[in-house]
């Protein structure tokens, strides 16, 4: 892992939890891209984000899902790098992410799992923000 990682911004977090829900199942779907640039395009808390930082953030969190001990590294530089207000936003995007492609896997369900867990979110507003996720991307 480079030195890139221990410079994110608080996009930079966020757009890591997006990658992470997405690489988690080993298959990268082109929805979930799709939603992840989408929503780097249009939220306010991505305004001043650089695009260009988006590869390298996915190499650093590709290489740390490699590691033993990767995906504790990971939640540990999103919460030194995201301020504990947006930690609600970074589960509702990586759920947005992970509903996209109108199917959740064993291992995204797992990783969204672990996020709650890790960023202490609350069972109850888990549940609504999983359930909006749910409502968006419903398809007829």
């Amino acid at each position: 892992m480079t030195d890139f990682a221990h410079s994110w911004s608080p996009q930079d977090a966020l757009v890591a939890m997006m990658i992470a829900v997405s690489a988690s199942d080993e298959d990268i779907r082109t929805a979930e891209l799709v939603t992840i640039q989408r929503i780097v395009n249009h939220l306010p808390v991505f305004a001043d984000f650089d695009q260009d930082r988006m590869a390298g953030i996915s190499k650093n969190v590709l290489a740390l899902f490699t590691e033993e001990d990767g995906l504790d590294a990971l939640f540990g530089l999103i919460r030194e790098n995201l301020d504990e207000k947006l930690y609600e936003t970074a589960y509702a995007l990586a759920c947005d992410v992970a509903a996209s492609d109108g199917k959740l896997t064993d291992q995204e369900l797992r990783i969204l799992e672990e996020m709650r867990y890790e960023l202490n979110i609350d069972r109850l507003h888990a549940a609504a923000i999983e359930r909006g996720s749910r409502a968006r991307h419903t398809t007829l």
